[in-house]
């Protein structure tokens, strides 16, 4: 198994907790991803949004491409997953961002390609936005582009969306990058099954993600393709003891300590058809972190990720809060006693 970490471009992973110690300043991500590295992860998604849906609107967040080079710059051995969204960005130009990005880390690239969701923030920078099917659909062509640019000579290309007319790139990459994607509705899964590498899902418990990934391998065969590679997402709590660990998470869930996150937590229990007390770990923590069920002793934690292994789980995404300290611990608790 190999682990991943959520660059924090947000300043955090928590909607209960307005400062979880974590700065979007250049030095604190400088010095939190050459840690990384120290500390045993295998590499880093950079998510992309323009706008903070973790800490407000109003909030800071950084620019996922512009912030990529920096990265690659000062580490030697990391993955650098970028996220992309196709209604944000012409496939022509992004291959060749990703093209240039190669020559500062060869081979160290991948992409996150998500076929974007959040209506407002396409309205406020005014990048177009399709319904749900249509944006697979632009997702499809987009990659298709892409990946013709990556490997061959020239491209000729009239679809529904783009034109290209005897487009070159050069330099290629040193390979071609990864592609990771989610989603969970069929259109998503048939997308994902053809033009995907890897397929990365929230945490469910490892039971439903060994079920997940049986549909998924079965799809794959079906198309006659190379196998697809799994990814799981989650947030870490670790203490030494339980006790500590049950502590934190009731911190963590307390959304009374911020009247905004109290307010935005009683409408989403509203409009929701789902328990209350799941609803308050789906809203408190960003990507539905703590379905994954990380919290707990190193022991405990390490157990539940066996679980995940077993089920055919390639890869974990991690959260932490704050992030320099719990990634130093699960690095020197989990990672290099159990996986190095």
């Amino acid at each position: 198994m190999r682990f991943g970490f959520w660059m924090p471009i947000f300043g955090g992973w928590l909607r209960n907790v307005p400062d979880e110690g974590m700065s979007v300043d250049w030095p604190y991500i400088r010095d939190l991803v050459v840690a990384g590295e120290d500390h045993g992860f295998d590499l880093t998604l950079i998510a992309e949004l323009n706008l903070n849906d973790i800490k407000g609107p109003g909030s800071p967040s950084l620019d996922a491409w512009t912030l990529a080079p920096a990265v690659a710059a000062v580490t030697t051995r990391l993955e650098l997953m970028l996220a992309v969204r196709p209604n944000y960005h012409l496939p022509a130009l992004t291959a060749k961002a990703l093209s240039t990005l190669d020559t500062i880390a060869p081979g160290r690239l991948s992409l996150n390609v998500v076929s974007s969701w959040w209506k407002d923030e396409a309205a406020q920078y005014g990048a177009p936005f399709d319904v749900h099917d249509a944006r697979y659909a632009r997702t499809a062509e987009w990659l298709d582009v892409l990946r013709r640019l990556l490997t061959e000579e020239t491209v000729t290309h009239h679809g529904a969306l783009y034109d290209l007319e005897g487009a070159v790139l050069a330099p290629k990459p040193a390979q071609r990058p990864t592609v990771y994607m989610g989603g969970e509705s069929p259109t998503a899964k048939d997308l994902i099954s053809g033009s995907g590498d890897a397929y990365v899902m929230h945490g469910d418990p490892p039971e439903t993600i060994a079920a997940k990934i049986a549909d998924m391998r079965g799809r794959r065969a079906a198309r006659g393709l190379p196998p697809l590679t799994f990814g799981v997402s989650g947030y870490v709590v670790c203490r030494d003891t339980e006790q500590e660990a049950r502590e934190e998470l009731r911190r963590i869930l307390d959304v009374r300590s911020s009247p905004e996150a109290y307010a935005s937590y009683r409408d989403f229990v509203e409009g929701s058809q789902l328990e209350s007390q799941v609803s308050l770990e789906e809203y408190s923590v960003s990507n539905r972190g703590l379905r994954a069920g990380l919290v707990g002793t190193p022991e405990q934690i390490t157990a539940r990720l066996r679980a995940y292994e077993e089920a055919g789980v390639d890869l974990m995404l991690l959260q932490f809060s704050p992030q320099h300290t719990e990634m130093a611990r699960f690095g020197r608790d989990v990672i290099t006693p159990g996986w190095k």
